[in-house]
């Protein structure tokens, strides 16, 4: 959001041509069974907000995209993370890949709850499931939650940049899931999340974030 205003084809299209090799979005869906991608699931209809779930795809703004819009304009070839809002949103986004050809491994859906992301493994086998959170809601401490994840054949843990360091990385890794960082905005938050080790950074800037990338790497010479 950076570049382009917030979850349209437009924003989505530019990162990919900044360089970013994948995608985040948050999905809805709407009363006549359309997932679409909006922040935050409400519209302004007649001086209230209507919940997107409440109305049919044709009463929507035209800037709110559905995600069938988003593969028909960027293609296939990248990662997919989805921040699903209301939970018939799972099915139907899965759903909505593979018929529009998009490998399902590479589509990672995420939800704030860990149990509703563990009652979802049985019904979505191929897809991948993040368990996204922060780390002062895991009252039963990171171990554990790691633990109960991949028991029940989670993929990923998802937290806020500033709840990672280097030895909760590891832990993740341990357990045989990912870690993923989010609101990484800045080149030194980038940096030192690259050499934490996490497996995917979410930022706006994707300019910085490629550049960082890249020097962390070792791709080109540091300034």
């Amino acid at each position: 959001m950076a570049h382009a205003a917030e979850n349209t084809l437009e924003a989505f299209a530019l990162g990919l041509r900044l360089g970013a090799n994948g995608l985040e979005t948050d999905a809805w869906t709407t009363a006549d069974g359309h997932v679409v991608l909006d922040h935050d699931g409400v519209v302004r209809k007649l001086l209230k907000n209507r919940p997107i779930s409440t109305l049919r795809l044709s009463e929507l703004p035209s800037h709110i995209p559905t995600l069938a819009a988003l593969f028909e304009t960027c293609g296939t070839n990248y990662e997919l993370s989805i921040d699903i809002k209301d939970e018939q949103s799972f099915g139907r986004a899965a759903e909505t890949a593979r018929n529009s050809g998009f490998d399902e491994s590479r589509l990672w859906l995420c939800h704030y709850s860990s149990a509703v992301i563990i009652s979802q493994r049985s019904q979505l086998p191929n897809v991948r499931l993040v368990d996204s959170t922060r780390l002062s809601r895991i009252k039963e401490g990171l171990e554990m939650r790691c633990a109960k994840l991949s028991t029940n054949g989670i993929d990923c843990l998802n937290m806020h940049h500033t709840d990672w360091t280097g030895g909760s990385v590891t832990l993740v890794h341990k357990f045989g899931m990912f870690a993923f960082g989010w609101d990484c905005q800045y080149d030194y938050v980038l940096s030192n999340s690259f050499r934490m080790g996490l497996d995917a950074v979410f930022s706006d800037h994707v300019d910085t974030m490629v550049e960082t990338y890249e020097k962390e790497i070792g791709l080109i010479p540091r300034r």
